[in-house]
C-alpha cells in the first residue's frame, strides 16, 4: 500500500523536494482532498444506505438527512444510536464509513497537528544543519591548505 501512495503521490506532483532532499508535501491540497474524498463518501454512502434503508422493516433512517446523520457519526466513531442500519448493505455501509472516515479524519488530524506544532520543521532544520556544516567543514579544510601553503613558503 505504500509502494502504491508514493508512486500516485510523485505522479501528481503532490510535493516538491527542496535542496536539501526534503518533500515539502502541499498539505493545502492534501486537505483539500481528504475534506472533499469525505464528503463524497458520506454523500455516496449515505444514499447507498438510505436506498438500502428505505422501506425495510424496523428501519430507523426514514430520509435521506438520517441517512447522513448516520454516515457523519460513523465516520467519527461516535455513533449515538439514534439511526442504524437493520439491513446487511446498509451495515456494510456503515461499516466502511468508520474504517474510512477514522483513516481520513486521522489523516487530517495529523497534517493540522504537524503544520501547529511544527514537528516536520525539526527534520528540514536538522537537515539544514547539516548542510551548512558541510559548506563551513569544506571551508575550514580550504583554509587549513591555504594556511599550509603559506607555511610551506614561508619554510623555502
Amino acid at each position: 500500500m505504500t509502494s502504491v501512495f508514493q508512486a500516485v503521490t510523485s505522479q501528481s506532483k503532490l510535493y516538491s523536494i527542496d535542496e536539501f532532499g526534503v518533500k515539502n508535501y502541499k498539505t493545502r491540497f492534501v486537505a483539500f482532498l481528504c475534506v472533499f474524498l469525505m464528503a463524497a463518501l458520506i454523500f455516496s454512502f449515505g444514499a447507498i444506505t438510505y436506498h438500502a434503508e428505505y422501506g425495510a422493516d424496523g428501519a430507523t433512517i426514514e430520509n435521506f438527512g438520517d441517512a447522513l446523520w448516520l454516515m457523519i457519526m460513523s465516520s467519527t466513531t461516535i455513533g449515538f444510536g439514534s439511526q442504524y442500519p437493520v439491513t446487511i448493505l446498509g451495515r456494510t455501509m456503515v461499516t466502511l464509513m468508520f474504517i474510512c472516515g477514522v483513516g481520513i479524519i486521522g489523516g487530517l488530524g495529523a497534517l493540522i497537528a504537524s503544520k501547529l506544532l511544527g514537528f516536520s520543521d525539526t527534520n528540514v532544520k536538522n537537515r539544514e544543519l547539516r548542510h551548512q556544516n558541510e559548506i563551513i567543514y569544506q571551508k575550514l579544510l580550504e583554509l587549513e591548505e591555504s594556511i599550509n601553503k603559506i607555511q610551506l613558503s614561508k619554510d623555502k
